[in-house]
């Protein structure tokens, strides 16, 4: 069946977004009957520009975020949108933005962006624009493919926790009142608070902001929020919405230590296929690398009853 591929209603806030969206079929034996977006979910770059001295970066994160680059690109179906949730950024510097900007450029679609707490909103604006304070927080949405983006900033100058704010939270309302009709993704770097399991209080928003949140998407078409921060793979079925961390580029910890925190070597991204009955997440690991076991051709699978 074909995909139906549509053009944003409105360019995005940033001026890097504007790019084409290219027409492309699913194969014949595709057996979808809904239009699909597809769309990648990145988080937690940690980017810091190549030879930069970074006592705290544990990997070549610039390194990471080119092998991403180059699966996304060569991904079929293709994809209609990346979002990255923020952490963009190492330390905030001017040069790091300006380094992801120009790796970015390769994958030739839209592609939204929220801030984490290792970001600087002043060094970012100065390098992808955006209205506003340079220092106020980044709130944005968009249209791309029949899906509205709604990107919340919740990080903190000076904290590893985050918020949304009150005028974040007045600005989501409004926003949330517009296209009715179309599915809706939030990206928001900190994840809301669980009530699964011991969360301590930098790791996600407050338990006040995470019920204020509740409320405020009550009622609408929410078909996801795509957070990051903790630097590992997790779905939660929040109030009916599925939240959506993945990884990031950085590193990842153990799940298993129960005494502190055990950083490794791992990063990510998920691919999301989205249509009006079902959201489909896959997580792809990047690293480290795998070793290939074995092979079976396309049409041996095929040719299984």
């Amino acid at each position: 069946m074909a995909k139906f591929w549509r053009k944003a209603r409105c360019q995005p806030s940033f001026p890097h977004r504007a790019m084409p969206i290219r027409r492309r079929c699913y194969p014949p034996q595709d057996l979808r009957i809904d239009p699909m977006t597809r769309f990648i979910h990145l988080t937690d770059l940690h980017l810091s520009v190549p030879g930069m001295d970074d006592p705290l970066l544990h990997a070549d994160t610039a390194a990471a975020l080119d092998r991403a680059v180059s699966k996304i690109k060569a991904l079929k179906p293709g994809v209609d949108f990346v979002a990255i949730s923020g952490d963009l950024a190492n330390h905030g510097k001017k040069a790091s933005y300006a380094h992801l900007k120009t790796a970015l450029v390769p994958l030739q679609m839209p592609i939204v962006m929220s801030l984490g707490n290792h970001d600087d909103r002043a060094n970012f604006r100065s390098v992808f624009g955006g209205s506003g304070a340079p220092d106020a927080p980044l709130f944005a949405q968009m249209v791309i493919d029949g899906v509205h983006i709604i990107t919340l900033d919740s990080s903190v100058p000076g904290r590893v926790g985050g918020a949304i704010g009150n005028a974040q939270f007045e600005a989501l309302e409004t926003a949330l009142r517009a296209h009715q009709d179309l599915p809706k993704l939030i990206l928001c770097h900190h994840p809301p608070r669980p009530q699964i399991g011991e969360t301590l209080i930098w790791e996600s928003l407050s338990e006040a902001e995470t019920a204020r949140l509740a409320a405020t998407l009550k009622g609408h078409k929410i078909a996801a929020i795509l957070c990051g921060h903790v630097h590992h793979n997790r779905v939660t079925f929040w109030n009916g919405i599925p939240v959506i961390v993945s990884n990031g580029l950085h590193a990842t910890i153990d799940l298993l230590e129960q005494d502190g925190m055990t950083i490794l070597s791992g990063t990510g991204f998920a691919i999301c296929d989205l249509t009006s009955s079902e959201l489909s997440v896959v997580f792809v690991p990047l690293s480290p690398e795998q070793e290939t076991l074995a092979r079976m051709s396309d049409e041996k699978l095929r040719g299984f009853a």
